[in-house]
This record gives structure tokens, sequence and C-alpha cells, in this order.
């Protein structure tokens, strides 16, 4: 059940990619830009309060914070499928990402808390392996019930969402309380980090309509640099930092939460992109293009199992480079070999295999390094913080891409701003693959952080 719970939430990132264009039927003269919201705003809310809603479910119970997110993610989506304007529909998916903010780190903490030591990092891989999953068979699933309705692609965590609240409440052991202080978290961080990733994915949306040297365009960016060196400010000097500096003395963590938002950067752009070009330019419905997606998932439990299975004996950066390596190569391969007239199988299909063997590789191995070598007291906070990192990659990736495909000319018939947009997702593959090989941990500098986090100065990590 934790790890379906983790599945449903990561799902919601991007279940909604295929919905689309049905999704701008219903609300008239809404853009691509504007329509970038409803999984910007998700993506946005979500990476900004998993930090302090992970470290609040340290303080006080990760069952409490768990149930409680649920509750509100459940409803939430009711009011996602009952929103009668575009604006009211991005409102609801910000609260909806709220509670799954609060559930995501909680069901982490849970599942460690029940975990024997030695099998917490397979059991690490396991639920991010779900949550790995869920993101890339959310355009697949999502394909199959949009062909009802949009609003289904919400609908359906109702149902989900209330047999997992009965079934925790009753069956889901009350976890022991930590002996950390409990100051709460930095609220006002919070809210800083929020309007910086927002500025910057604004600057990224609007820019092209903007022009990238108008008033609007320079506003934008000046306010995410005064909020970025705000937000670096608040984390050195507040006691509850939104992520406490010792957790980045970690190797391992911080490597991670850097190849995590480079991969997923990658992974978010071209999700979005291949769906657009297979209903935009090849003319496919949300069903054939929600099939057509699918095999790439197939390949991510089995990737997933196979680094598990090589862990003991490939470092973790060499994996997750790997995994890197395929998703630039699909990325790649399409830049080359796509065109208009529709060839699935030998244009599409050879990318969604690569690509989904990437994955595999790649998600579940970030997260199990990010938070191994963490004390079990930080594991749902740290957990936090790397998932924070993804969804900044991916909202970062989908306003970029966004950006490029806005700025193609009129008489491009589209190929030309895609093509540009695949060469850009296969260097932040790359550059992910780099990153990666500094995350396998050395264990004399571990060793000492690791020390630093479980013993931290009242200042600094007290109230991580």
């Amino acid at each position: 059940m934790l790890c379906a719970s983790a599945f449903m939430a990561s799902l919601d990132v991007f279940i909604v990619n295929v919905a689309f264009d049905d999704i701008g039927r219903d609300f008239p003269g809404s853009s691509l830009a504007d329509l970038s919201w409803v999984l910007n705003a998700y993506a946005i809310v979500y990476a900004a309060l998993l930090v302090p809603l992970g470290s609040l479910a340290d303080r006080f119970g990760n069952k409490r914070a768990f149930l409680t997110g649920l509750a509100v993610f459940t409803t939430a989506s009711a009011a996602c499928a009952a929103s009668p304007n575009l604006w009211l529909l991005v409102t609801f998916r910000a609260l909806q990402a709220a509670g799954a903010a609060a559930l995501t780190p909680a069901s982490l903490g849970l599942l460690l808390a029940a975990t024997p030591t030695p099998q917490r990092a397979r059991a690490v891989r396991i639920w991010a392996a779900s949550g790995a999953l869920a993101a890339a068979a959310g355009p697949a699933l999502g394909g199959l019930l949009v062909e009802s309705s949009w609003q289904w692609v919400f609908l359906v965590n109702v149902p989900v969402g209330i047999l997992a609240l009965t079934t925790g409440t009753r069956y889901v052991p009350a976890d022991s309380r930590p002996t950390l202080a409990r100051t709460l978290p930095d609220i006002l961080g919070t809210a800083v980090l929020t309007a910086t990733i927002g500025s910057l994915s604004l600057t990224l949306v609007k820019g092209p309509d903007w022009g990238w040297t108008s008033k609007e365009t320079m506003l934008a960016l000046a306010l995410t640099i005064v909020g970025a060196l705000a937000f670096g400010a608040r984390i050195a000097r507040h006691p509850a930092p939104v992520i406490a500096p010792a957790l980045l003395r970690v190797r391992s963590f911080a490597w991670s939460n850097a190849v995590g938002l480079l991969f997923s950067l990658a992974f978010g752009a071209n999700l979005l992109a291949i769906i657009l070009w297979m209903q935009q330019t090849w003319g496919y419905s949300a069903l054939r293009t929600g099939l057509a997606v699918a095999p790439g998932p197939l390949m991510v439990p089995v990737f997933a199992a196979i680094a598990q299975r090589i862990a003991h004996r490939v470092s973790t950066g060499a994996i997750t480079a790997a995994g890197s390596v395929l998703y630039g190569l699909a990325s790649a391969l399409l830049a080359l070999r796509v065109g208009t007239t529709p060839h699935y199988a030998s244009e599409m299909l050879p990318s969604s295999l690569l690509s989904g063997a990437g994955v595999g590789l790649a998600l579940p191995t970030i997260l199990a390094a990010a938070t191994t070598d963490l004390p079990a007291a930080q594991a749902a906070t740290g957990s936090a913080v790397v998932t924070m990192s993804r969804q900044i990659g991916t909202t970062l990736g989908v306003a970029a891409l966004v950006a490029v495909l806005a700025s193609a000319s009129p008489a491009d018939d589209g190929r030309a701003a895609f093509v540009q947009g695949w060469w850009i997702i296969t260097s932040a593959a790359l550059l992910s693959a780099l990153a990666a090989l500094g995350m396998t941990p050395r264990r004399s500098e571990n060793a000492s952080a690791t020390a630093a986090v479980r013993t931290p100065p009242s200042t600094s990590v007290e109230g991580s």
C-alpha cells in the first residue's frame, strides 16, 4: 500500500500529458504555454513542499503525515475533475501536489521503519521503482482514461485514495516519534523556493512570447536570481533550513541530487515531446498515443531488477551513468530518425525501449544512493530533497521544451523545433551520466559527513 500510494503521487506528475489536447478543447483559447501550467503547477508545489513536509513527518509521525496527505490528495483530485476553467484546474493541481508532497516522504519513512537495516537499500529500490514506473506509465494509463474523458485522469485517484485511507488507518502501524527538536521547518524559505522555481519556469515558458530581452522577461529573470540568492542565505542561517547544509556534505546524497535534477530535466522534456509529436504531428489519438508509449514503461521494472541484481558488483554511479547514456541515445535516435510520416516500429519503438531501460537503471538507483548513507531519522527528509530535485528538473525540462517549440517559425513544419528539443534532451542526459560518476560513496568522506548529520550543531541541522 505504501508503494502504491507513492506510485499514485508520482503518476499524477505525468498522467496529464496525453490529456493536453482534450483539456485544451474543453477550455478554448488555451495555448501550449497555458496548458503547461497544469503540469508545472503540480511539479513546482510538489518540489517545494516535499522537504518541509518530509521534515514534519520526521518530527511528528509518518503515519499522521501519510494519512493527511492522502486525504488532501484524494479530495483535490475530485476537485480537479470538477474544474470549470483552466486556472481553477491549475489551482486544484497545486493543492493536489501539496497532498502528494506530504504522503511521498512519509510513505518511505514508514517503509524504512518496518524494514531491517540490511534490507533498507533493497526496500528503497522497490519503493523508488514504483515511482519510476508510475512516471513512465503515466501517459499509457492516461491515454486509456482520456478515451472516456480527461476528467477520469483525476477521478481514478478517488476510489484508490479512499481504499488506501481505509486500509492505512487500520493496518499501518504508528511509527515511533524521533527524538528531534520540534522546530518548525523554514516556511519563508519554502515560499522563496516556490517563487524562485515558478519565476524561472515563467521566464522559460513566456520568453518566446514576451521576447527574450523584453522588460517582462528581464524582471522574471531578476526575480529568479534574487530568489536563488535569498534561498541560499536562508539555508545557511536558518535553524531548520529547507535543505540542511550537513546533508549536502554526504557525497552520495549531494551528487544524487545533481544527477536527479539533470536526468529528470531530460525525462520530463522528452516525455512531453514524444506525446506532442505523436498527437500533433502524427495525428494519433490519446489512446493510441498511450499505447505507443507503453513499451517503454514495460522495460522499467525489468531493468530496475537488473540494477538491483548487479548493485553489489557494480557501483551506483556506473549503473546510473549507464541508464543516463541509454536515455541520451534514445533521444538522439529521435532527433536523427523521426519523420513527419508515421513509422512507429522503425522510428519510435527503438527509442521507447531504450528510454525505458535507461529509466529502470537510473531513477531507482538515484534515490537508493541518496538515502542509503543517511541515518534513519533523516530518511524522510533526505528522500524529500532528492525527489524535490527531480521535480525541479521535470519543471525546467517542460518549461524549456515549451520555450523551444514556441520559438518555431510559422513557416516550419515543426520538426526543426522538436529536433532542437531532442538534442537539448540528449545533452542533459549525457551531463547526467557525467555527474553520476560522483555518486558512488567514498566511505571515508561519507562516514564523517554522516556523523555530522547524526550529531548536528543546533544552528544548522537540528531542525531538518
